[in-house]
Parts: structure tokens; sequence; C-alpha cells
């Protein structure tokens, strides 16, 4: 099979940072999926990866852990999907991605793909559904019903992966008042039109921004980005009791400050689930079917902002950089064939 593979700080830096091989045809095991994929979205763990900071298996030679496409062949004891089952899924880096023809995926990982998305629209969804689900819902414990009185949740970030679906569930499937976070007039528009409330400047000191707004207390802050660099003003905004939630990664991070208001700290990784093979793993599987049901009910939507096509080293290689960029608003996903607001079925 065709495959884009990946260079870890390569001693000559005019290398390719990708190039384009053949590898065998890869086996499920038990509770394997063999996908053929058809986009794959491209995430700042990518980019970590192939950078250095977040090191993988040697037999890990390709990225990409979000993923949309048609199920080829199951394993023997998988019972949730058949060959020919439309699907969507995060992956593990502790196996090989989906920047390939096909990529194998344990079933309990895998929902099935919103019918009203293409597949590049649904690539967008797996990795910061999921981390958006677990983040309010699991780690909050926050109820999904509007008639809950749960004040403000603050989003530090809100025009990123995550930010825009966070910002969706908050706003869709809660009572809370979403203040979300941005730094340029597209991004603010953008966490906009995701459903936020109230959007401030993190270029500007948040709790003076906070305070002038006609909006309940904040006792939920999802901090998604440059945590380190706001963290003092987050315990300074949030109320007694409250809960700060963290997905970005740090050396070090003091809990000592949160004492006086009793507030809690709960980290948010996605690849826990299937990084310790936990019991729950299926949880997974149930939290995709949900956020497509979601999708395809309008209650979601994509946040797809930019697919690039055809499926190669140069698209992935140009994503990468978009993505360093900091930049982009939604997701960069990298599809087969260009983005269409619906898939043909008998394509």
């Amino acid at each position: 099979m065709k495959a884009i593979s990946f260079q870890t700080a390569p001693e000559n830096q005019a290398a390719p940072l990708f190039q384009e091989i053949e590898l065998p045809t890869p086996v499920p095991g038990p509770r394997d999926l063999l996908v053929r994929i058809e986009a794959v979205s491209i995430n700042p763990v990518d980019t970590k990866v192939r950078a250095g900071p977040v090191a993988v298996p040697n037999g890990v030679v390709t990225l990409g852990w979000d993923a949309a496409g048609t199920v080829v062949a199951v394993g023997t004891e998988a019972r949730l999907f058949k060959p020919g089952d439309a699907v969507f899924y995060a992956g593990t880096f502790t196996r090989s991605g989906a920047n390939a023809e096909l990529n194998l995926v344990d079933e309990r990982m895998v929902g099935s793909k919103p019918r009203s998305l293409s597949f590049a629209q649904a690539a967008a969804l797996p990795l910061t559904g999921l981390t958006a689900w677990q983040l309010l819902f699991d780690r909050f414990a926050v109820p999904a019903t509007k008639s809950f009185d749960g004040g403000a949740l603050l989003i530090v970030g809100g025009a990123g992966g995550v930010g825009s679906v966070l910002t969706q569930l908050a706003r869709r499937l809660t009572g809370l008042t979403v203040i979300a976070t941005a730094s340029r007039e597209e991004s603010r528009d953008w966490c906009l039109q995701m459903g936020a409330h109230h959007v401030l400047d993190h270029r500007r000191p948040l709790p003076q921004q906070v305070e002038a707004l006609e909006a309940p207390p904040v006792r939920y802050v999802a901090s998604l980005t440059h945590t380190a660099q706001h963290f003092a003003e987050l315990i300074e905004i949030i109320e007694p009791h409250g809960k700060i939630g963290v997905i970005d990664d740090h050396d070090s991070l003091d809990a000592a400050p949160l004492k006086a208001k009793s507030l809690s700290l709960h980290w948010e990784m996605v690849f826990t689930r299937p990084l310790y093979g936990t019991a729950d793993l299926i949880g997974q599987h149930r939290i995709l079917n949900e956020v497509a049901a979601l999708t395809d009910a309008g209650i979601l939507r994509s946040t797809m902002t930019r697919c690039l096509s055809p499926f190669s080293a140069e698209a992935l290689e140009e994503g990468h950089q978009l993505v360093e960029s900091g930049s982009i608003v939604g997701k960069v996903v990298m599809s087969r064939t260009a983005a269409q607001s619906s898939d043909d079925p008998h394509r």
C-alpha cells in the first residue's frame, strides 16, 4: 500500500519532511478494523511527533491520528462494524497513523461517520470532538441539559480545533454562558459563529475584560493553549470551588495557588484510554456516535476550514506548516478528493 512516512529532526536539513513509500498491507488483529483512508486532519500532536518533543515507538512510520474512511476488513473478534461501513476515529500514536492508503484501528475507538458530512468534513471532528466532550462532560461533570444553571465557561483559545467543538457543545447542550478568547478579527468572528456569547482578547489582561461583561461568575475554565502564560489570571478570574481544565503540554505546572479558592485541576489527554488499554476503551466509540448523531441533527457542525488535496507528501507538508503557524482557525484536513457538502454513497 502507499503511505507517507515522516522524518524526525533529519540530519540533512534540506531533506524532505515527508516521503511517499510502499508498505505491506496491514493485517487486522482480533478487534481491529482495516480502514481505507479517505481523509486525515492534521493536529498539533502530529507536528510535535515530527519535530521530536513527543516520542513514539520505533515501528510508527506514519503520522495522522484523526481520520475518516471505509472499512475494508475486520478482525476475528470485531463486532461493531462490517466491510463497507463509513467510519471516523482518532487513533493512538503507539500505532502508525492514517497518512496511508490503509490503516488499522481498534473498533472500540471508532464511530460511524456522520451521514451529512463528506469524509473530509468528518475527519476534522474525532480527536477534537473526543477531547472537548471528555473535558466538558467527564472532567468537569457538566450535565448535558439546557436547564443546568452552571455559570460561565471560559475557553482560552476558542478558535482552535478543540475550542471550536467545545464552544458548540457548551452552547447547544448546556445552560452555560460561553466566553471564548481570540486575538484576531477572523478568530473572533469564528468563535461567535461557533456559538460563543462573548469573545475576549487574550493579548490583553483577562480579569478586567471578564469583569466588564454582563455574565455570570466563571465556574469553569478550559485552558487549551498557553496555559502557563495565563495561569495566574485564570486563578484570579474563576470563582471559588471552580474547575480548571488543561490540555496543553508542560514540563511542570504549580497547582499550589489553587488551594485558597479550593479549585480543582483537570487534565484531559485524548489518548489516555488507548495508551493504557483502559476497561472503558469503548467509551470512545460511544462518544463518537453521539457526535455523529448531533452533527446529523444539525446541532454540531464540522470545524474544517481548509481542505488540502490530493493526498500527497507536498500537501501534508503544507498542512503541517499551517498548523505550526498558529494562524489557522478550525481544522486543516488532507483529503483524497476535494471537500464536498456530503458524500455520494455510490462513489
